[in-house]
């Protein structure tokens, strides 16, 4: 190699990367590896951590040896993964007592309901920033606590730790020499107290959770040690949940600046600045990142169905091989199709936060076919998104000019551009779609001195801006079709089924 590379290892939902970069910020290869995804129940998400960990390494090992790369090749690695994701496993074997519970499993949606009704709503929001929810980690270790014969009992001997996928990735790669993780990370556990930067003792007693089992909470870009590679040490150098990681992969930097990832879910953040905002449309408060020791904070609005929708029409519907396929398929349908899907397969998440909405289609006719559902499916990704955009407008008093996207999704051109139309307002698609793990690379080098922060303006490109076209009287019709079919959704299930 002429010059040192940067590795970032994204481990998502339900894929396991390792991307290499250059000091240009260009891909030089991407190594990819799918995983199991269980479902026990109804509602109910699980993976195999050891397959998550096997995965994530496998990846690693194969962008070497394709690379043919060495240790004065690598200049850091820099980790970012699925969030709220939650592996309890024994510190002494290294093994999980349970499977991972995936931030899409609904199981704690009725222990969520029952502290809100104690009256925990507004203190979790002052503490955490968040609404309570299923969606995070802590009444998943919780439930692993109760749930697990003998967890109990080995938790308050000390023998348990927690972790977000981050933090088990991290302790294998160290070889359970660093149990850490990062604020942003930890700032989506529902365990942490945003406002300082560290574990809150009171939700840790509520939740039956002893400190000993949480990692040790470091800046997004610091030393979270070293992997052992060909004899010689590579340092772990920036770590960031994957939105967050997108958010700055984006050059989201300054204050106001948003950016929206196409992911398994959809995910838009908007950078706040030092001082957190807290939303009265179902948004939530978060960490962004921490650097030097200073805390950046962000709006975020969270959806829980995107690139999954289009992986429900290839696996469960059968109607596309592939998730490229979709795009073709929707162009085929009739301009005039009044099909809408509500992919609440999972619940809605912001700005409607029902646990017990589920997924609908609605204005289905004769001739409807293949191509009105596909449509309709990748449409649903765009309104969820003005709802969310038109919360986070409202909170933050900001109106953004445009919108950055990002994510596997979003190369569908078909759907950036309908993304345009709903928002009028322009839609800009970066050059590397992978800025989640270019943001954990960022993170990474700026720690070892790859990069200074100067230089990220400099290298990154913009591959295409999408302007909208359909009229605003159009679209304010197609979006109340959707909001009605929203509606018609949520509560689909009762509370106690």
């Amino acid at each position: 190699m002429t010059q040192q590379l940067i590795i970032a290892l994204d481990q998502g939902t339900t894929s396991s990367r390792a991307v290499l970069f250059n000091h240009d910020a260009d891909i030089v290869d991407v190594s990819q590896q799918e995983f199991t995804q269980h479902f026990p129940k109804p509602g109910w998400v699980e993976h195999d951590a050891n397959e998550i960990w096997d995965s994530q390494f496998a990846v690693l090992q194969k962008l070497a040896v394709n690379n043919q790369l060495r240790p004065s090749d690598i200049a850091a690695i820099g980790i970012t993964n699925q969030r709220e994701t939650t592996v309890v496993w024994n510190k002494k074997t290294g093994k999980p007592v349970y499977n991972a519970i995936v931030w899409q499993d609904r199981r704690t949606a009725a222990r969520c309901d029952e502290l809100s009704s104690l009256g925990w709503a507004e203190k979790i929001q002052q503490k955490t920033g968040l609404v309570i929810d299923a969606y995070f980690s802590a009444s998943k270790v919780e439930w692993i606590l109760e749930n697990v014969e003998g967890a109990r009992a080995q938790a308050e001997a000390g023998d348990l730790l927690f972790g977000t996928v981050d933090t088990w990735v991290i302790w294998n790669l160290t070889e359970g020499k660093v149990h850490a993780t990062d604020p942003s990370n930890a700032a989506r556990t529902m365990l942490m107290n945003i406002n300082t930067g560290e574990w809150d003792v009171e939700l840790l007693e509520l939740f039956g959770i002893p400190t000993s089992m949480l990692p040790e909470i470091k800046d997004s870009s610091a030393d979270f040690g070293s992997v052992s590679f060909q004899g010689e040490s590579v340092a772990i150098a920036g770590v960031a949940g994957d939105q967050q990681a997108a958010l700055f992969g984006q050059n989201c930097f300054e204050k106001g600046m948003a950016k929206n990832t196409y992911g398994t879910g959809c995910f838009m953040l908007m950078n706040t600045g030092e001082q957190r905002i807290d939303s009265e449309s179902g948004l939530l408060s978060t960490i962004a990142w921490s650097l030097d020791g200073k805390i950046t904070y962000a709006l975020e609005g969270s959806v829980f169905i995107a690139g999954a929708a289009v992986q429900w029409l290839r696996d469960e519907l059968e109607f596309i091989k592939s998730a490229s396929e979709s795009e073709e398929l929707a162009l085929a349908a009739h301009p005039e199709s009044d099909v809408v899907v509500v992919p609440a397969f999972a619940g809605l998440g912001a700005p409607h936060w029902d646990m017990y909405a589920r997924g609908a289609i609605f204005g289905l006719t004769r001739d409807s076919g293949r191509p009105e559902i596909a449509k309709a499916t990748l449409q649903s990704l765009a309104y969820q998104i003005f709802d969310v955009l038109t919360a986070m407008q409202k909170d933050s008093g900001i109106e953004l000019s445009q919108l950055n996207v990002d994510g596997g999704a979003i190369a569908n051109d078909f759907l950036a551009q309908f993304q345009a139309d709903v928002l009028q307002k322009p839609v800009t698609r970066p050059k590397v779609l992978e800025s989640t793990a270019l943001g954990a690379a960022y993170l990474a080098g700026l720690k070892v001195g790859y990069w200074q922060m100067s230089d990220l303006e400099q290298v990154r490109e913009v591959e295409r801006e999408f302007e909208p076209i359909l009229s605003q009287f159009k679209i304010e019709a197609l979006l109340r079709q959707w909001h009605k079919a929203v509606e018609r959704s949520k509560q689909w299930i009762d509370a106690d089924e």
